[in-house]
């Protein structure tokens, strides 16, 4: 299962960790993140022990998602030794999120 972020505790959970992370920006009214949520979920449980995977809601994280310069939702951004290092903005398909993910293990 996907853990879930919060401002307080994005730091810990994202930029202090040890895996590779996929954080998943989104919004209860935004139908495409709906739609990205049940693959977002497959690939945490796919993912599980190699990396964290995350669900933030922009209205529950303003921020954070102010930092992060999140425009639009949903947006995935991909994490590496605490460093955004990649990201994909829309409802994409599993494998374009899994193919990005992967490239943080290399």
């Amino acid at each position: 299962m996907a853990e879930h972020i919060t401002d307080a505790s994005f730091e810990e959970i994202v930029l202090k960790s040890a895996l590779p992370v996929m954080v998943d920006f989104g919004a209860t009214w935004c139908g495409p993140c709906k739609a990205l949520a049940p693959v977002v979920e497959q690939i945490a449980e796919e993912y599980a022990g190699r990396a964290v995977v995350a669900k933030a809601d922009v209205d529950e994280c303003p921020e954070t998602s102010a930092q992060l310069k999140i425009r639009n939702v949903p947006t995935v951004l991909f994490f590496k030794n605490g460093q955004q290092v990649d990201k994909s903005v829309g409802a994409v398909p599993k494998a374009q999120l899994t193919e990005k993910l992967e490239q943080l293990f290399k």
